[in-house]
């Protein structure tokens, strides 16, 4: 079986050069494949990909091309510890940091060329700093932080929410619900999700809601919020009204069903389920 190679770029812009990359096969990302192409890049752009035989920088016959893939929901900060040990916090500050910047590498490694962390400070830091060309990484997109029930009233949530974007969030992320381990209820009033989602929307950010139950989920929703993200309980008329809305549904299912029949491959405590 031919090997399958994601053809990544980060910090492409240190490239003065053209690149060219001859190929036998590229999935071209929109359904299609096409054959004995190459692929020329100026800077951090793809200038063709149209047959040439211009000399190859790369040649990649006998493997399959294909654009960077885009995760939407990770957590960049979580990480294995000395101890082998899934965990986000309680570390030196430096050490977090770099352990942040090393799963952006291993990310960009895996073929993913932007991803979207939801969210901690750390990972702001460590996308600028990728931004810059200085470490290898993927395109970041952060929150900055989770925003909670106990972050105030819909005054004082307009105003997180504002300060999030001036500490340069690229999005809003909210939990209207509890963590899946403790069943998903609605966390947030109606009232404190539509400050939210409409706040983001004023300073024009999407909003992303951790959102296990559907009580929860529907309110988003009829709050103009952007996506719903896990919806474990929802049920079919909210997946309607979602429709309806444009609200995108992002269920991360790879996830959810991945820690339950590989129980005994993972070293975190359980409980650590409802951190996200």
């Amino acid at each position: 079986m031919k090997s399958i190679l994601c053809f990544t770029l980060f910090a492409a812009s240190v490239y003065a050069q053209s690149i060219v990359i001859r190929t036998s096969t590229i999935l071209d990302g929109r359904g299609g494949v096409l054959k004995n192409r190459q692929i020329v890049i100026e800077g951090s752009k793809i200038r063709t990909v149209a047959v040439g035989t211009t000399k190859a920088t790369y040649d990649l016959r006998g493997l399959t091309v294909m654009p960077g893939w885009i995760d939407t929901h990770i957590h960049l900060n979580w990480h294995l510890d000395a101890d082998r040990k899934s965990v986000s916090n309680g570390g030196k500050p430096e050490d977090m940091a770099l352990e942040t910047a090393g799963d952006a590498y291993i990310t960009l490694n895996g073929g993913f060329t932007t991803v979207q962390s939801v969210g901690a400070a750390i990972d702001a830091n460590v996308r600028d700093i990728v931004a810059r060309g200085l470490i290898p990484g993927p395109r970041i997109l952060t929150s900055i932080r989770q925003i909670q029930a106990n972050a105030g009233d819909p005054e004082a949530l307009r105003a997180l929410v504002r300060r999030t974007k001036e500490q340069g969030a690229d999005v809003i992320k909210l939990f209207a619900t509890s963590g899946l381990g403790a069943g998903g209820d609605q966390t947030m009033s109606d009232e404190q999700i539509q400050a939210v989602c409409q706040e983001a929307k004023a300073v024009r950010l999407r909003s992303v809601v951790h959102a296990i139950g559907d009580k929860g989920a529907r309110a988003a929703v009829l709050a103009g919020c952007t996506s719903i993200e896990h919806g474990t309980f929802l049920k079919d008329e909210t997946l309607e009204l979602m429709a309806q809305r444009g609200t995108f549904f992002d269920p991360n299912l790879l996830v959810l069903h991945n820690y339950p029949d590989n129980r005994a491959a993972f070293t975190f405590k359980e409980e650590q389920l409802n951190h996200d």
